[in-house]
């Protein structure tokens, strides 16, 4: 049912005002043309010394900080509109669902149901991974007795950034709709470009299983002793039906499709490769860790003035270098329909990468204007990146 913009949110602040009836409200999205001031925000009532307050728990892509604020305060904030797409709230009788078109209309959807508050105010960060899980004993980040073994502590806070920012993009592609929402019949689709020893891979599986959602993960490494190992874990985890693994490489690889294509530091052009597989297998949501950018750098004979005062310092060029992959590799998805942004990410093991590229689905067209733009830069550095010619640009 549509209805006037003003009045949907009206409607949201008069149930924010009875905090005896709130139980949770998710906003989540963007809006045509607009910036939020962060990626998703959720907010629920928590107890604190008798009084009811709103915590407010936001996520900037990387992680979650928490906040609380009187009823009255959270209100007076105006996030409801403030660039958010959707808008998910819960009451005690009901949930009420807007989601807020291009033309600046609130499409709302109720269902009635029963909703229950969790007062718990908990300051501590919890973790997304139990050390002492299974998956994780058996891919050797934790010992026999369920450690996190010291050689595998980045690994480990590794994939749970990672997990950080795959479940709130995740929420926000569903809610949107630009990923199906799963269900048993129709189970969530993931790929792990250049998966290797598969520790993003059996983590994504089993933390979305964990939330109850159903998924179908693959990982594809062209290593046929890779495929080996991770298919023997996930047969003695029991988990085979919903897991495999394949040895391809990634530009070859017999997988056509997938809701969400991941890829962890794939080095220098493989990561343009699990992008070009990206898409061209029309995937909906990507989240690739870009790593070893020679491509360009060697590319890089002819430097136009006045970005000699960059190229004469070898270290500074490098990572110009990086920043113009990158840039390039995001515009050409952005010609190719999708909404692309770079995160902060945690840096791997043996790479200082922390950059991560996150695309979603949306079919829009781009402006004429972003095509001359990358005609303009690429000419410009007299480059043509490898992600072009992987998808005939």
């Amino acid at each position: 049912m549509a209805t006037t913009l003003a009045d949907a949110l009206n409607e949201v602040v008069e149930t924010l005002k009875k905090s005896e009836n709130f139980v949770r409200l998710v906003l989540s999205g963007r809006r045509r043309n607009m910036e939020t001031p962060s990626e998703r925000i959720d907010v629920k009532p928590v107890l604190i010394k008798g009084e009811i307050k709103y915590q407010l728990s936001q996520s900037d892509g990387r992680a979650m900080t928490t906040k609380n604020y009187s009823p009255n305060e959270f209100i007076e904030l105006g996030l409801l509109d403030s660039g958010f797409a959707n808008i998910h709230l819960e009451e005690k009788s009901q949930s009420l669902s807007i989601r807020i078109t291009k033309k600046g209309e609130a499409l709302i959807h109720r269902a009635p149901g029963e909703f229950a508050a969790d007062l718990s105010h908990d300051r501590n960060k919890s973790r997304l991974l139990d050390a002492a899980d299974p998956y994780l004993i058996e891919i050797g980040i934790s010992d026999s007795t369920g450690k996190v073994k010291p050689s595998k502590n980045d690994k480990y806070l590794q994939v749970e950034e990672f997990l950080r920012l795959l479940v709130p993009s995740l929420n926000s592609a569903i809610e949107a709709g630009h990923v199906a929402k799963p269900s048993p019949s129709s189970p969530l689709t993931i790929v792990d470009l250049g998966c290797g020893h598969a520790y993003l891979t059996f983590a994504a599986h089993q933390y979305l299983k964990s939330k109850g959602i159903p998924v179908n993960v693959v990982g594809i490494d062209v290593r046929e002793s890779a495929r080996v190992r991770n298919n023997e874990i996930a047969e003695k985890l029991g988990i085979s039906e919903s897991i495999s693994f394949r040895a391809e490489e990634i530009s070859e690889t017999t997988l056509k499709s997938a809701d969400v294509a991941i890829a962890l530091h794939a080095c220098d052009t493989a990561t343009d490769d699990a992008l070009a597989w990206s898409v061209n297998s029309d995937a909906k949501l990507i989240l690739v860790a870009p790593c070893c950018h020679h491509d360009i750098q060697a590319q890089m004979v002819e430097t136009p003035e006045p970005w000699s005062m960059l190229t004469r310092n070898g270290i500074m060029k490098e990572r110009l270098g990086d920043l113009l992959t990158d840039a390039l590799r995001m515009q050409i998805m952005k010609l190719s329909g999708y909404r692309v942004e770079a995160i902060e990410f945690i840096g791997g093991e043996h790479t200082p990468r922390n950059l991560m590229i996150r695309a979603v689905k949306t079919g829009a067209i781009a402006d004429s204007a972003e095509e001359q733009r990358y005609q303009e830069m690429a000419a410009l550095w007299k480059v043509k990146p490898a992600l072009a010619a992987l998808l005939n640009r």
